[in-house]
């Protein structure tokens, strides 16, 4: 609606990227698309614009950088604003790299050899065991290729004219997983509420508006992308409830602090309800197409599903949970026998000190805000905040 030309590619993770997939990235605003229905290693195999999968050889992160370069290239001849999407396969098990990535760490500590950890064969695509000390070579290999060709953008939007007025946002998903995790001040890995879990590095350059580098201790969420660059572009944000605050007050220096706490939460789903499933959309729609190394139910290749949810119940609001405010945060069942746990982060970073018993007040407080948010997402799950 604001006149951006809209390109995603690489991972897509939200449905199939076929073109009869109501969830595809066209489904969702993209005029031009070259996407994976999920994660992806070394030659992937991609769909354009929901075409046939077609395998790419090479490195990932650099087949994604370079068809991006292509399609800015195009929009900058056509005079066309752009808003463009890329979301890497790495780093992401199994891992795999090009051979002079992966020579540049066989120096690894010999330390990792012993150290058994579990992930996915890039043979069979089953769970296997392997030496920790070789799976971090193939990790670092991944972060390595993806960095050359994240600088290998930022050089051609110099080349294009581009740079100035460009704003490039790079943030991660997810914390580390078992595999990639060696020594860290943090507490949890991937799927934790802790913080090795939640927190992820973020980088915004723009040199119009962010001339010098700086760093800011403002806590902020993928959630903030949608209605930051909302406000960047004029566009009204959608009457429904949205988690995420606009972050261009953070952007010019003037946001010091957050005005809305951040919630995490490992939802269980319907899966506890008896009954067959309702499906929101047609089984059909929902298969996916392009190939995975990693098997998920029997299968090479990731099936979605998005059912309706029968009915709100107590044992929904069950599962890790977590809220995070300026100045604490709360964790309830973040662990198997934890409970409620409450910690100052800016003096203790690692979540080791419990300070739950000494603030009940900031406990109470924190758990019915986290309750309530936990409840509009319900309410969301239901349908009922988009009718």
């Amino acid at each position: 609606d604001a006149g951006y030309a809209t390109g995603h590619f690489g991972k897509w993770h939200v449905g199939p990227v076929k073109k009869d997939s109501p969830t595809n990235p066209g489904g969702m605003g993209f005029d031009e698309w070259l996407s994976h229905d999920n994660f992806f290693e070394m030659d992937p195999v991609l769909s354009r614009d929901g075409g046939p999968p077609q395998k790419f050889y090479g490195e990932s992160s650099e087949i994604l950088i370079d068809e991006a370069i292509n399609y800015l290239e195009k929009k900058k001849q056509a005079g066309k604003p752009f808003f463009t999407v890329i979301w890497f396969g790495s780093p992401h098990e199994p891992y795999s790299g090009m051979e002079t990535d992966l020579a540049l760490y066989r120096d690894l500590p010999q330390k990792y050899r012993d150290v058994e950890v579990i992930l996915t064969s890039n043979e069979t695509g089953e769970r296997i065991k392997r030496s920790q000390r070789e799976v971090l070579i193939e990790r670092y290999a991944e972060i390595t290729a993806m960095d050359r060709s994240i600088g290998k953008l930022r050089n051609a939007l110099k080349t294009l004219g581009l740079r100035d007025n460009t704003l490039l946002w790079y943030c991660g998903d997810n914390g580390t997983p078992p595999s990639g995790l060696t020594e860290s001040r943090f507490r949890g890995f991937k799927g934790k509420v802790y913080e090795n879990g939640i927190r992820v590095p973020g980088v915004i350059e723009w040199p119009n508006v962010i001339p010098k580098p700086r760093t800011s201790t403002v806590n902020t969420v993928t959630s903030d992308i949608l209605p930051t660059l909302c406000a960047l572009a004029g566009v009204q944000i959608p009457e429904i409830p949205l988690d995420g605050v606009d972050l261009v007050p953070l952007l010019t220096g003037e946001m010091t602090k957050r005005s809305e706490a951040i919630e995490f939460w490992s939802f269980r789903g319907s899966r506890f309800y008896k009954g067959p499933p309702k499906p929101y959309i047609d089984p059909k729609f929902q298969k996916g197409t392009t190939p995975l190394v990693k098997k998920m139910g029997g299968l090479f290749t990731r099936n979605f599903r998005n059912d309706h949810h029968p009915e709100i119940r107590e044992l929904d609001f069950m599962g890790p949970r977590a809220i995070l405010s300026d100045d604490f945060k709360l964790v309830i069942d973040g662990d198997k026998g934890t409970g409620v746990e409450l910690f100052d982060l800016k003096k203790d970073i690692g979540e080791k000190n419990n300070l739950a018993e000494a603030h009940p007040d900031i406990v109470e407080q924190l758990s019915k805000q986290l309750r309530d948010w936990q409840g509009s997402v319900m309410n969301s799950l239901m349908g009922r905040d988009y009718k």
